[in-house]
């Protein structure tokens, strides 16, 4: 007993430390961004203090656990996606960085998606308990649902307000029935050899046309796929009693 109780009171300190620690960042890239004049960076500053507060109060609000593996990802992932994402610009000029982002998402998002179906399986106030496999299946569908429900969001931003969170890639070469010159519906492929853009060398400058974001909205949706895929897989095998590695990360109802 006293080793479980050491065991538990060591998860805990970990999980304070990696909060206060991240929160010490966080408010000193607030000072700098106030003292640099950003006043959009300032605003993320504080909405990535206020998100680190929200397991915190679904614990309370909910009478939930969240697994202490689970909270110090989520810390990480809110760190990364508006500190290091956004203000220190890594979706540019870290290769890959918003594709680990939304691989993390869509495996965060199935954990919760999970938890809330197995809370109710568990509840004896519920008329239904569905099998490991619906579970999964339900788990997997939240995911999905959440990241595509961020993708309409970034392409809202993006059209209402210029923000272009739906980063554009260059291509060199479009596949479309608009280019069949006899109207049929068949495919042509071109490869784009110049382009010129007010009277500008974009293909120079560039080295090819500049896709308006769809490359990047279905690569993001993709590694979310992949992201839920994998732990679902984790959450199976959980569900069916043979591995506890999803245990860390499904959120649990509270016994007292």
């Amino acid at each position: 007993m006293k080793k479980i109780t050491n065991e538990f009171k060591k998860e805990k300190s970990s999980k304070l430390r990696v909060y206060i620690i991240l929160r010490f960042l966080v408010i000193v890239c607030m000072i700098r961004q106030i003292f640099q004049g950003n006043l959009s960076n300032v605003l993320l500053c504080i909405l990535t203090l206020i998100l680190f507060l929200i397991p915190s109060i679904l614990s309370k609000k909910l009478k939930i656990e969240f697994p202490d593996t689970l909270e110090i990802l989520v810390y990480a992932f809110i760190f990364s996606a508006e500190i290091l994402g956004e203000i220190n610009e890594f979706y540019i000029h870290i290769p890959n960085f918003d594709s680990i982002i939304h691989t993390i998402n869509g495996f965060i998002m199935a954990g919760i998606g999970l938890s809330l179906v197995d809370i109710l399986n568990n509840d004896p106030n519920t008329k239904f308990s569905l099998k490991p496999i619906y579970v999964v299946l339900c788990a997997f569908c939240f995911s999905m649902t959440t990241g595509a429900i961020w993708e309409i969001f970034e392409y809202s931003m993006d059209k209402i307000f210029y923000m272009d969170m739906q980063k554009d890639t260059i291509i060199t070469e479009i596949t479309s029935v608009k280019l069949n010159e006899e109207g049929k519906n068949k495919p042509e492929t071109i490869k784009i050899n110049s382009l010129e853009v007010n009277g500008e060398d974009y293909m120079e400058k560039y080295g090819g046309y500049i896709d308006i974001g769809l490359n990047d909205t279905m690569e993001d949706l993709i590694v979310n796929f992949i992201g839920a895929v994998i732990f679902c897989g984790l959450g199976y095998f959980y569900l069916v009693g043979r591995g506890h590695t999803a245990q860390k990360f499904i959120i649990t109802k509270k016994t007292n």
